[in-house]
């Protein structure tokens, strides 16, 4: 038996039992996988671990490609076999392809005036090529549209993927660590010019309207303010911290700002407006923090580097390999179970399952008062708001 065979076995002899939410149907032969949304370090090792549990468990795999947009081509389902996966788990992005631009439950017409629910479509595609069931890996959207696949009588499975971590009833999604790393690793190169020509220096991470990525990166970076988007700014703050190192003798100063951060009585700017079936494009925080400070006169050279993409590429680390895999091979056990309708949660060190079936997907923030951020404050580090009694 192969290494790969081996490690399969002890990771489906290690799932707990079904949990009580859980219902059994007939097993699944023949399934369908995707990843929607966008790409997330670790995708390739949920595909390699799915495709390797399900050749374990007699399963014959298809994959979408591109996402949601290979339901609704011809050709965009074939067959997704072991040749597909070998060598990926040190890759970004995903062999299957993502695609942000389609959710078939918002198809726009050619004149983009109004919109069309084509999941009915895609049903009836899945059943007349025999699908027994859709594993979708995705972040909120991608769980809602799972529901709704659901409500039109197709078996899902949901697999948490976002770099984000904003996807609620799990402690992490695949591809956090990653881009929390590669945040971390900016950081660290920013430190070291900042500090030679006394400068202030702005780094803005991803994260959407929730602040996991610039928090984390923040303290394992060594920054000295962190704004979040659920802590609105006073920019006054932040000045009497740039000033209070400047008395210290500290001359340069580190702020990580995340994308959907905003100050007092201040909107989350965009730079794509919504539309339906899609959240609008968030950006331009750090271009504004830097002008308001500007005007400040504070005596320093500002400069903003916009860290974009290069959190989401690259090669995943190990423990997004490692989390990536083992939800690969749990969503293959599930079906081989006839276990539907539920998404895979990190909980405590294990994985377990919630219901799809639930009236919507929890917004996972960070609180206030949340530990991470206590221990943010006892480290010196300003979040731009006074700490709550």
């Amino acid at each position: 038996m192969s290494f790969e065979s081996c490690l399969v076995r002890q990771l489906l002899g290690r799932c707990k039992m079904q949990s009580q939410h859980e219902t059994s149907m007939r097993r699944a032969r023949k399934v369908c996988i995707l990843s929607g949304g966008g790409d997330a370090p670790g995708v390739n090792a949920v595909l390699r671990g799915f495709v390797h549990a399900a050749r374990e468990l007699s399963i014959e795999v298809y994959g979408s490609r591109y996402g949601f947009e290979g339901l609704l081509s011809p050709s965009g389902i074939s067959p997704f076999t072991l040749e597909n996966v070998r060598g990926v788990l040190p890759k970004g992005g995903s062999v299957l392809g993502c695609s942000t631009s389609v959710n078939p439950f918002f198809m726009m017409n050619e004149s983009k005036t109004e919109t069309r629910d084509a999941g009915p479509v895609v049903v009836d595609r899945l059943r007349s090529l025999e699908m027994d069931a859709l594993v979708l890996i995705g972040g909120d959207g991608t769980m809602v549209a799972a529901q709704r696949f659901v409500k039109l009588g197709m078996p899902c499975i949901g697999i948490p993927k976002t770099i984000d971590n904003d996807l609620g009833e799990t402690d992490v999604t695949c591809g956090f660590d990653t881009a929390v790393e590669a945040a971390t690793h900016a950081l660290d190169a920013l430190h070291s010019t900042a500090e030679s020509h006394a400068r202030v220096l702005l780094l803005e991470v991803m994260g959407r309207n929730a602040g996991w990525i610039a928090l984390y990166a923040g303290i394992a970076g060594g920054a000295d303010v962190v704004l979040i988007p659920e802590l609105p700014y006073d920019l006054a703050r932040v000045a009497a911290k740039i000033r209070q190192r400047e008395a210290l003798g500290r001359r340069f100063s580190i702020i990580v700002v995340a994308e959907g951060a905003h100050p007092m009585g201040g909107d989350v700017l965009e730079i794509e407006a919504a539309r339906p079936g899609h959240l609008p494009r968030l950006g331009g925080a750090g271009s504004r923090l830097m002008h308001d400070l500007e005007e400040l006169h504070l005596g320093h050279e500002l400069r903003l580097t916009v860290l974009g993409l290069l959190q989401r590429g690259g090669s995943p680390t190990a423990a997004d390999r490692i989390l990536g895999s083992r939800m690969g091979a749990r969503a293959a056990e599930l079906c081989h179970r006839g276990v539907f309708d539920v998404m895979l949660s990190w909980r405590g060190g294990s994985l377990t399952t919630i219901p799809l079936t639930r009236e919507k997907f929890l917004h996972k923030e960070v609180a206030p008062t949340n530990e991470t951020v206590a221990a943010a404050r006892l480290l010196g580090i300003e979040l731009g708001v006074e700490a709550l009694p």
